[in-house]
């Protein structure tokens, strides 16, 4: 939009989905081999093994709320991990869709030969400074709203509800981390030229030419996708998860 004027070029939508679908399959992975043994290792160790003052928060609330607390730091471990694989791709796929480069190989190759190894890691610190937050607070929110929702209800959720409840939680996590997405972007694509030397010259440099609105640029089409991924995500978790619990008990019922 920005090298045409305003103008949309919609043949360009789908531009770096092979990339992403590449890197998307072990990011997922590594994240959730890390999320669900973390928590369940948190789960474990925090009686006895945490500091006082994180005992003391989590003994004076109700079990759920301090599930809620776990699932944020388990979320941003796992993103964390994940970033190893997600940052690579995301730099491929941003390149790829700004126009610099016509297919991924291309990408890796020319990225590698112009800016080193280190190229393929462009903006990893704002990266993690945009997703780690994100992790935590997509996982708090809908822990909370289930939490919520299931005490007004009064029995457990239903399929469409994870998923209403996981679009909000997108949605309000969208918005909330839009402009860490803005300063993520501008040091993933500037390439070499080398526009912003960090992420604090990126947020200097943007206040001081564009104003602070620039900030929150791109936040509806950001809320839309982040709302509509929350839903497909959280609804494919809980009915993930509910399938593997029930062919568990089976099997442990035939034994």
């Amino acid at each position: 939009v920005a090298r045409n004027g305003g103008k949309i070029i919609w043949k360009g939508l789908y531009s770096g989905l092979g990339g992403n679908l590449a890197g998307v399959l072990p990011a997922s992975a590594l994240f959730f081999g890390v999320y669900e043994p973390t928590k369940q290792k948190l789960l474990k160790v925090l009686p006895e093994k945490f500091s006082a003052v994180a005992h003391l928060v989590c003994t004076n609330l109700r079990e759920d709320l301090c599930l809620s607390e776990l699932n944020q730091a388990a979320g941003a471990l796992g993103g964390a991990v994940s970033s190893i694989v997600r940052v690579p791709t995301e730099v491929v796929k941003q390149r790829m869709q700004t126009g610099q480069f016509a297919s991924a190989p291309d990408a890796v190759r020319l990225i590698i030969a112009k800016e080193g190894f280190g190229g393929m890691y462009a903006g990893f610190g704002s990266f993690l400074l945009r997703d780690l937050p994100f992790d935590a607070l997509q996982f708090c929110v809908y822990e909370q709203l289930r939490i919520g929702y299931k005490l007004a209800a009064r029995r457990d959720l239903n399929d469409p509800e994870n998923a209403m409840l996981g679009a909000v939680a997108g949605a309000v996590t969208g918005v909330l981390t839009t402009p860490l997405d803005v300063i993520k972007t501008r040091l993933m694509v500037q390439g070499a030229g080398n526009q912003y030397k960090g992420v604090s010259d990126c947020l200097k440099t943007i206040l001081r030419e564009e104003g602070s609105s620039a900030l929150w640029k791109g936040m509806g089409p950001r809320v839309l996708w982040i709302g509509i991924g929350g839903s497909i995500f959280f609804g494919v978790l809980e009915k993930t998860k509910q399938i593997l619990s029930d062919q568990s008990s089976q099997k442990i019922h035939k034994a």
